[in-house]
C-alpha cells in the first residue's frame, strides 16, 4: 500500500565551500509518511549533511525541500521545531540534569519563552520514559547512564516533542544487541503511531530489520529508492558500497553479507 509523502525533495545541490566538490548533488526522493526510511551510504555520500538540510540547519545552493506541502523556506523556526526533531549520533550535554530533565527538553518548542513545564509536560516525558524503558532512571544523572541508556533516553526525549517526522543518525552506532533491538522497537513503534521516521545507519540489515521505504547514497546521488525488498539487492548495494555484496534471505527477511 502507498502512503502519502510528508517531505519531498527536488533537485537538491549542496557544497560546504565554493570551491570544494558537492556533497549532494541534483537529489530529487521523497520521504513517505507513517513509515520509516532508511539513508544507506559509504562515509561522505551525504547522509548527515541530508538530515542537516531537513532540520534546516543547512540550506542547499539549489534546489528545494517541500515539508508537508509547504516550501521549507517559508515555514517559521518554532514550526518547524514543532514538526520535526533529532535523536543525533553524538552530544555533550554540559549539565549534570537527571534523565526525566534531559527528556523534559523535548517539550521546549511546545513551551514559551522562559515558561516553565507544567503538569501535562512532565506526563508526556513520563509516558515518553515508560516507552523507553527507562521509568526507573528518572532521577538519575544522564552522565551516570550506560551508553545503550543514554541512547535510548535521547529517543525518549524526541519521542516527548511529538514531531511528526523524526530524524535519526546512526540510531544503533556503539549499542549492543539488546539496546540495539531496543531501539530499533522504538522506531518501528513510533512509525506505528504515524510519525515518519528517517535514519541513517552504515548497517544494511539494521535497515532489513525496521525499515518500509530505503534511499541508497553514493558521492550525494541517488543508487536507488524504494520499498526495502526492491532495494536491497546484490547488485544495488555492489554499487552503492563500492565491493561485492552478497543479499540471501533468512526467514523471509533480506540478510546482507559483504564478500
Amino acid at each position: 500500500m502507498s502512503r502519502p509523502k510528508i517531505i519531498s525533495l527536488e533537485g537538491l545541490h549542496f557544497s560546504y565551500t565554493t570551491s570544494g566538490p558537492p556533497v549532494l548533488k541534483d537529489l530529487s526522493l521523497e520521504i513517505p509518511a507513517g513509515a520509516v526510511t532508511a539513508i544507506l551510504g559509504p562515509n561522505g555520500s551525504g547522509k548527515t549533511t541530508l538530515l542537516f538540510i531537513l532540520l534546516g540547519m543547512l540550506s542547499p545552493q539549489k534546489g528545494e525541500v517541500i515539508i508537508d506541502g509547504k516550501d521549507q523556506k517559508g515555514l517559521p523556526r518554532s514550526v518547524r521545531s514543532r514538526l520535526m526533531g533529532l535523536v543525533p549520533e553524538e552530544e555533550h550535554v554540559p549539565f549534570d540534569f537527571s534523565t526525566l530533565e534531559y527528556v523534559l527538553l523535548g517539550r521546549a518548542p511546545h513551551l514559551g519563552i522562559l515558561e516553565q513545564p507544567q503538569e501535562v509536560d512532565y506526563r508526556v516525558a513520563m509516558e515518553a520514559l515508560g516507552r523507553a524503558g527507562l521509568s526507573a532512571l528518572a532521577d538519575r544523572p544522564i552522565p551516570s547512564l550506560s551508553g545503550g541508556e543514554r541512547q535510548l533516553a535521547k529517543v525518549a526525549r524526541a519521542l516527548a516533542q511529538s514531531p511528526r517526522v523524526l530524524l535519526f543518525d546512526e540510531p544503533t552506532a556503539h549499542l549492543d544487541l539488546n539496546n540495539k533491538g531496543r531501539v530499533l522497537d522504538m522506531i518501528r513503534s513510533m512509525a506505528n503511531d504515524g510519525v515518519a521516521v528517517v535514519l541513517t545507519t552504515h548497517d544494511p540489515n539494521a535497515a532489513t530489520v525496521v525499515a518500509d521505504h530505503v534511499v541508497l547514497l553514493r558521492a550525494g546521488q541517488t543508487v536507488a529508492t524504494g520499498p526495502v525488498d526492491a532495494v536491497l539487492t546484490s547488485e544495488n548495494l555492489s554499487q552503492t558500497y563500492g565491493l561485492p555484496v552478497e543479499v540471501t534471505s533468512v526467514r523471509g527477511r533480506p540478510v546482507v553479507l559483504p564478500w
